[in-house]
């Protein structure tokens, strides 16, 4: 069984871009999330950090270059502008205040999703982390979110999942309680370091090949974990 699906906010003010994309997005293998003004869209983006943005720049309250700017203040996840201006200088400006691809109105569905795959991959590469990990029978994808042991899916919850790649993704360094907490849990969890410890002990039982003498997650003690596959 796959972890929660990638999340994908879509924030545009036209109401069938959201009847058109929202089904393509989901029989993808992704959750879509729906803005319809940049406000809306940035509150999204802070209450829970989407896998992917999809971004159109004509909004009835924010230009969209300016809801680029501000999330970019906050928000390191990939972000694909869409929208039927075709001016090159759009375009420029866009991937210099930070998006990641353009794609032009009207565009096929195909082509939208090639380029988030391509988006997220890419993020991947730039934190460090390679989009398949393997430790032993272990294969974690990290594109597609699902992990295996000896080609059988590890069933685990969307928070177990995001706990295991923020510390596969720490390729080997120490990742900090508070790191962990805050990225999985948010802010105002920054010391719930017990909520973490169980939730550690939970993954451990469903990767660990002796979850009794840890070899994959080591704990750092006072610090934070540390993977080691």
């Amino acid at each position: 069984m796959t972890a929660s699906r990638p999340r994908i906010l879509v924030i545009d003010d036209e109401v069938q871009i959201h009847r058109f994309l929202q089904p393509a997005l989901e029989a993808a293998g992704y959750e879509a999330i729906q803005a319809h003004t940049g406000a809306e869209g940035l509150k999204e983006i802070a209450r829970k950090a989407p896998d992917a943005v999809v971004l159109d720049l004509g909004l009835p309250d924010l230009d969209g270059k300016e809801v680029l700017a501000k999330a970019r203040a906050f928000y390191d996840g990939p972000i694909v502008i869409l929208s039927a201006r075709d001016k090159e200088i759009e375009k420029i400006d866009a991937l210099d205040l930070g998006a990641d691809d353009y794609v032009e109105k009207p565009f096929g569905v195909g082509e939208l999703l090639a380029r988030l795959r391509v988006a997220l991959r890419h993020r991947l590469l730039r934190q460090g982390a390679e989009p398949m990990v393997t430790a032993g029978d272990l294969t974690i994808d990290l594109v597609k979110r699902l992990v295996t042991r000896a080609g059988q899916a590890v069933r685990m919850s969307p928070k177990e999942y995001d706990l295991l790649a923020q510390l596969v993704q720490g390729h080997g360094k120490v990742v900090t309680h508070r790191q962990l907490l805050t990225a999985v849990w948010g802010p105002a969890h920054v010391e719930d370091v017990q909520y973490l410890r169980v939730f550690v002990a939970q993954l451990r039982g469903k990767i660990e090949p002796d979850p009794s003498t840890p070899s994959l997650i080591t704990t750092e003690p006072g610090v934070g974990y540390r993977w080691l596959g």
